[in-house]
């Protein structure tokens, strides 16, 4: 089976080179914010308990950050893909892009914030157009660059085709979304023909190093469940897909990261068309695990909009939940001091983040 077709994949590389023309130009509607408060009291509704009076239990209200230690941020949402899962609801038709201004403002926080990483996603963020130049631009300070790539987009169309070197060239840390090692899990999930053009992606890094011992080029895989489960076990995932793609493909990589399906945009979408909002919902609550709250992405992270508007994590921009300052909700307002002091915003969907083993971008979970 190819990837894709050779028509297929001209048909979505037009559709998304007609996106960037119109990109830059997309406010966030008043029918956008609408939908996002519609999920979260859609989720007050159908959940057992309050994240927040269950953290007050617990004696954790306020959460606070304990550092802020990584930047990340959200390029765009336009993707070549449309996975079921996205909790961006990202794909070719999206057209909100960041503008060179807002990051310039980004790199004045990095240089005056103190991070230590700088973490790149979207969509695909490689698509961006002025993607190669702000990496360029943060490579210039000192600290580790991560890009979160489908890995489809490597081998997408030959605009891409330098991505694999400037990756090395630069030294970018690279995680990318792998559901599964098996064809039928992964195109279940991410689209036909993704998992032959995700093993390509992969052996090219392979052949550039990358995910090989004694090398210093990084190469970390995301798990996610197909459906309204749990993840399993992060090192026994991890065994059996070293394992699997070395017997099958000859792949190697570092490691393996599980992370919670958030109860939100496409993913909760797919849960209410099987009626399973409700179960998904109480088996989070079920599986609420206190040690996990000391890893959340919030407490180390803050998330940066295309637009420049600050967040605690990547899961409340979708929700167009900002962070709780508002003197400094705009990268442009960046200061340190407030953000390390802000209290940060819970709804239901942080149960996501702190159920069974616990979950988080960074797959840093305990």
């Amino acid at each position: 089976m190819e990837a894709y077709t050779e028509a297929d994949q001209n048909i979505l590389y037009n559709k998304v080179q007609v996106t960037l023309e119109k990109a830059k130009t997309n406010p966030i509607t008043e029918i956008k914010k609408k939908k996002s408060l519609e999920e979260i009291r859609f989720l007050d509704a159908v959940a057992i308990e309050k994240f927040t009076d269950k953290l007050n239990y617990y004696k954790q209200i306020p959460l606070k950050p304990s550092s802020l230690d990584i930047l990340q941020i959200n390029v765009g949402y336009l993707c070549n893909q449309i996975c079921n899962h996205c909790h961006v609801n990202a794909g070719p038709s999206r057209r909100e892009l960041m503008s060179i201004a807002t990051m310039k403002n980004c790199l004045n926080a990095i240089d005056i914030g103190g991070f230590h990483t700088v973490d790149l996603t979207g969509g695909a963020p490689e698509i961006h157009p002025d993607f190669k130049w702000f990496v360029e631009e943060i490579s210039k300070r000192n600290v580790k660059i991560i890009v979160r790539s489908n890995l489809t987009i490597l081998t997408f169309h030959e605009d891409y085709s330098y991505l694999p070197e400037f990756f090395k060239e630069h030294k970018i840390e690279v995680i990318a979304s792998m559901p599964c090692y098996t064809l039928e899990n992964v195109d279940k999930q991410r689209g036909e023909g993704v998992f032959e053009a995700s093993i390509k992606g992969l052996k090219i890094l392979n052949a550039l190093g990358y995910g090989k011992e004694n090398t210093d080029l990084s190469l970390h895989l995301v798990y996610n469940p197909v459906g309204a489960s749990l993840p399993g076990s992060q090192e026994g995932l991890e065994k059996d897909y070293k394992r699997m793609l070395k017997q099958n493909f000859e792949i190697d990589f570092n490691s393996l990261y599980t992370i919670t399906n958030m109860p939100i945009s496409r993913f909760l979408n797919d849960l209410k068309s099987q009626n399973k909002v409700a179960h998904y919902m109480h088996l989070l609550v079920d599986n609420f695990n206190l040690a996990a709250v000391e890893n959340v992405m919030c407490r180390t992270t803050i998330s940066v909009r295309w637009d420049g508007t600050i967040f605690d994590c990547d899961f409340n921009q979708m929700l167009h939940l900002p962070v709780a300052d508002k003197n400094v909700r705009n990268i442009k307002d960046f200061n340190s001091e407030k953000l390390l002091n802000r209290n940060i915003v819970l709804k239901n969907h942080c149960y996501g983040c702190t159920a069974g083993a616990g979950s988080s971008c960074q797959g840093t979970i305990s």
